[in-house]
């Protein structure tokens, strides 16, 4: 009961700024931050009116243009990280070690060193401003943690069915779609709940590549809210943040069991 009772306190502890940050969208701005408690008085539903017409465009346009992100770099890891895990755990060639030790080596490699020689690139392709150099490396297996699950997981399945599946007159295709693929579902389920939530909220690369404020996603958009030399509008950014965590929430809760399978099927504690 002492384990229970010290984590749950833990957990309201570390769940209390988003409570705050709920009860605070209900609230005037003038009065947000002279209230640090959760008790509510007077609510209003004004935020979220004035925060979803605040910007440029209505706040669902910026919802829209994230879903298409994320849309297509779901697509793109599934597709791209799957073929590429299977080849490193099904086929024989030369310097597979050495290569998978190399995709291993870049899951440790940060973003910010190749953000430059990739805008250079993008931007000489006149794909700056457009959602491509969001979308694109998706489909170029880039994620090596993804292609490092799916590889864990098809290591666990048995070669006898590829055997099978190759007497029946399968090549690697026919045994990669046919066998590998329909039970790779938990690592797959894993890939597209990862991926949605991290395409959901980055703001560091949309912020890079999209300059027009109707190409924004919901990150970059809430950071629009926020005005340095003048009055923030904290209310609105609030209530907009709500509406932005929802998605990311549903995601969460009807993916759970599938995540918590993929991860426990992979060799990853």
């Amino acid at each position: 009961m002492v384990k229970h009772l010290i984590l749950i306190g833990c957990s309201l502890l570390m769940i209390y700024p988003l409570l705050w940050m709920l009860v605070s969208s209900f609230r005037p701005t003038n009065t947000i931050f002279r209230t640090p408690g959760l008790w509510l008085h007077n609510p209003t539903l004004a935020n979220y009116t004035h925060g979803w017409h605040a910007l440029t465009s209505p706040f669902g346009q910026y919802l829209i243009n994230s879903g298409i992100v994320v849309l297509g770099a779901i697509l793109g890891n599934v597709a791209s990280c799957s073929l590429a895990a299977y080849a490193f755990a099904r086929l024989r060639f030369r310097g597979r070690t050495l290569w998978f030790a190399i995709m291993l080596l870049s899951i440790m490699l940060p973003i910010h060193v190749v953000v430059v020689p990739q805008y250079i690139i993008f931007n000489n392709l006149d794909w700056v401003n457009t959602f491509i150099p969001l979308i694109l490396p998706k489909f170029l297996a880039t994620d090596a943690f993804f292609v490092f699950l799916m590889v864990q997981f098809i290591r666990g399945i048995p070669k006898d069915l590829d055997e099978a599946a190759r007497i029946d007159g399968c090549g690697h295709w026919g045994i990669f779609t046919r066998v590998v693929l329909p039970l790779m579902v938990p690592a797959i389920a894993t890939t597209v709940i990862f991926t949605f939530i991290w395409t959901w909220g980055d703001f560091f690369t949309a912020l890079i590549y999209l300059t027009s404020p109707d190409k924004y996603t919901t990150p970059v958009a809430l950071r629009s809210f926020l005005d340095s030399t003048s009055g923030s509008d904290w209310g609105a950014m609030f209530a907009m943040s709500i509406v932005s965590l929802l998605p990311v929430f549903l995601v969460f809760l009807f993916g759970q069991r599938y995540l918590i399978k993929g991860i426990s099927t992979t060799g990853i504690k």
